[in-house]
């Protein structure tokens, strides 16, 4: 997603960063499981990674560039 506007890319950056902090509490809820999935952890963790990336750009984007 590529929004020129700063508010939407805004909302869209808390609604991510929710999601990357709901995914740590997730992976600590599964590793606590005795009979954890590595499978499962796996997957939170890529996702979680996957995340951070798209956080990163978004905020990139909000940034304006400086003139040369």
């Amino acid at each position: 997603m590529q929004s020129t506007d700063p508010a939407e890319a805004s909302r869209k950056l808390a609604e991510l960063r929710v999601e990357h902090r709901d995914l740590d509490l997730a992976i600590a809820r599964v590793q606590a499981d005795a009979h954890a999935d590595d499978l499962a952890v796996k997957r939170l963790k890529k996702r979680k990674l996957q995340l951070k990336d798209a956080i990163a750009r978004l905020e990139s984007s909000l940034i304006p560039d400086e003139p040369a």
